[in-house]
């Protein structure tokens, strides 16, 4: 059956709904793999081009649709997810503009492709993707108002215009939607479980192995942000312990995932310490950081045997912990049996040059094994080089990184000092996390960034427990040849003046963002008018506010509205309030009924001469051009009563 030609599109209209479409999927797509967001982007692109001059064929429509799902297959695998079922979504919205034909058609794409920001929401929350997902939705509303339009076959105001109408339809209902977001209740935990992401965010493993931290490290993303209260540790204290990796395989570093359900061992801390407040960044995982060491965990995560912290829940979002930390005097004192063999396990059949140079070691060493640890780093800073171009090794890497290349970083480093220590019967482990930070002067914070990852060694040494090691840090410093900062640019004097200034002013705006917004949870909003010196806020308090409020809010809409829908012009304003009046008296002025003769019936039913004038001076006005004093005739209309007779 041919479509009615008045429920057909235009060009104007097609445009407004595929500029919608884009601007609706442009936030969603950020968050996908560069290259299956690229190939999207590339779908739509095509397929709303190719679909100008007609509908697809179902073939083809089909085969698009079999392409996408195994283009997200190769990219993301069978495992589901929250970012899968974002991919299948942007993948068909991309090609559901090949259907775009008629009105209904664009009504259906927009419709659809509001859920696009939304689902966009499940992967993040920063203030970029919520400008978006605003613009999408202005953007929307305007293609909405235009398709009405070329239904009604009304008229197309200028674009400021409609652009004006749309916001200010948005501003009233922002009181309702502000109230709603501090006041409705919030739960301490979520109703239902998100699922995990398919493909992991970049952040820290329960293994370590050659070349795996590269991405990583390459990614200059901010890690979490620290707020101290009281003192900064020195640069030296800045080490955030992560995962303790105990088991070696010959080539990868595992953590022993019993420690979480093993207590902590006793530790004797020093007579400083830090407090401060960390801002962690989802990663889907349940590994957290904390200074070296945490004197206990924060509610919501447990220590390990070892000191990590792990959180009770995957870090699907943003997370707030509130800490303590102090550098130990003693670190476990003694160490049982299993402890000790934990942490001395060594693969058979691997490395044998450096076995054979710990046990050369060990014999000349006697029992001291400071010296040892001494020595190898002597060694380190003598004849070893840092740089990220490291070839990846064989079977017997550490044999082949102390022995024949000497050159890498701190997996490297740390892998192999940890090798050679237990070959030497020294107690050893590796430690992964972040080291160091940056301060941002703006908002008084760090930033400690995911390529500050790093990697170092514990010892455990008699009288003094557990030890950190840092090998890495022992090359000289004329043999760093590649590091990070070569890499991304950054070396001293890149990032100095303006542009240092303005990435710290965009990192403070994201953490009032992270501040305001996303780490306002149940206990935040119980407290919110704490500053007012009121208590703590019930949740049918929260209720009783919310209802008020939003009464207070609908009333408010409601009263805008209607004046946005009164007469504009005052004076044909002011006479028809003047009608209502008499309407009141059953003398309403019928529509059809002219100014002049509804004056008469008035006056034929009961005399009223004023009203008979002001009909006069206001049809002179209104219709006749007649120099009237329009001040003068607007006071006598708002003043005239039918029982007061009014001068004229």
């Amino acid at each position: 059956m041919t479509e009615p030609a008045s429920s057909l599109l235009d060009r104007h209209a097609r445009g407004w709904a595929l500029a919608s479409t884009a601007l609706a999927l442009l936030p969603l797509l950020l968050q996908l793999p560069s290259v299956l967001a690229a190939t999207i982007a590339g779908v739509a692109l095509l397929t709303a081009v190719v679909s100008r001059r007609g509908l697809l064929p179902v073939t083809v429509r089909l085969l698009l649709v079999l392409a996408m799902l195994a283009l997200i297959y190769v990219q993301m695998g069978v495992r589901p997810g929250r970012d899968t079922g974002c991919a299948l979504l942007a993948a068909m919205l991309a090609i559901k503009s090949s259907e775009l034909h008629t009105l209904r058609d664009a009504r259906s794409l927009l419709g659809f492709a509001l859920f696009a920001p939304f689902a966009a929401f499940l992967l993040d929350q920063g203030p970029m993707t919520t400008l978006l997902a605003t613009l999408a939705g202005v953007c929307a509303l305007l293609a909405l108002q235009r398709l009405a339009q070329v239904e009604g076959r009304s008229p197309t105001p200028a674009l400021r215009v409609q652009v004006r109408g749309v916001l200010r339809l948005l501003l009233i209902g922002l009181p309702l939607a502000m109230a709603t977001f501090w006041l409705f209740p919030r739960l301490s935990q979520p109703l239902w479980g998100l699922p995990d992401r398919a493909v992991s965010r970049p952040g820290l493993s329960d293994s370590m192995e050659p070349g795996q931290w590269l991405d990583l490290m390459a990614d200059d993303t901010p890690a979490l942000r620290a707020q101290f209260h009281g003192p900064v540790p020195a640069p030296e204290q800045r080490y955030w312990r992560g995962p303790v990796m105990t088991h070696f395989d010959g080539r990868t570093w595992i953590r022993d995932r019993r420690n979480e359900g093993r207590a902590p061992v006793p530790v004797q801390a020093g007579t400083q310490r830090w407090n401060y407040t960390i801002d962690y960044e989802p990663t889907d995982r349940r590994q957290l950081v904390a200074l070296d060491l945490p004197n206990s965990a924060p509610t919501g995560a447990r220590l390990t045997a070892d000191y990590s912290l792990v959180s009770d829940r995957p870090l699907a979002s943003l997370s707030r912990w509130t800490l303590q930390s102090a550098p130990p005097q003693v670190f476990a004192a003694s160490l049982s049996p299993w402890q000790r063999q934990l942490s001395l396990q060594l693969p058979e059949g691997f490395n044998p040059r450096t076995a054979a140079l710990a046990r050369q070691w060990r014999a000349e060493a006697g029992n001291d094994d400071a010296a040892l640890v001494r020595r190898s780093l002597d060694w380190i800073r003598a004849e070893f080089a840092y740089s990220l171009d490291a070839e990846l090794p064989g079977r017997n890497a550490v044999d082949e990184f102390l022995f024949d290349q000497k050159v890498g970083f701190c997996e490297h480093f740390s892998s192999a000092f940890v090798v050679l220590m237990r070959n030497a019967g020294v107690p050893a482990r590796v430690v992964t996390g972040f080291a160091g930070g940056v301060r941002n002067p703006i908002g008084d914070y760090w930033v400690v960034r995911r390529m500050d990852a790093h990697a170092w060694a514990e010892v455990w040494l008699p009288g003094r427990g557990w030890v950190r090691v840092d090998p890495t840090a022992a090359v000289a410093p004329e043999r760093i040849y590649d590091t990070l900062e070569d890499r991304l640019g950054t070396e001293a004097g890149g990032m100095q003046g303006a542009w240092l200034q303005t990435g710290q002013a965009m990192d403070w705006l994201r953490r009032g963002w992270n501040e305001m917004v996303l780490s306002f949870d149940a206990t935040r909003q119980q407290q919110l008018l704490r500053p007012l010196g009121m208590p703590d806020l019930s949740p049918a308090q929260l209720i009783s506010s919310l209802v008020v409020i939003a009464l207070m809010a609908l009333g408010a809409m409601a009263w805008v509205l209607a004046r946005g829908e009164r007469e504009r012009d005052p004076l044909l304003r002011a006479w028809h309030r003047l009608g209502r009046r008499y309407a009141r008296q059953g003398l309403a002025r019928e529509p059809s009924e002219p100014a002049m003769e509804w004056a008469r019936r008035v006056d034929a039913h009961r005399s009223d001469p004023a009203l008979l004038a002001l009909s006069q001076r206001f049809v002179h006005a209104r219709y006749a051009g007649t120099h009237v004093d329009h001040a003068s005739l607007l006071a006598d209309l708002r003043r005239h009563r039918p029982s007061s007779g009014a001068t004229s």
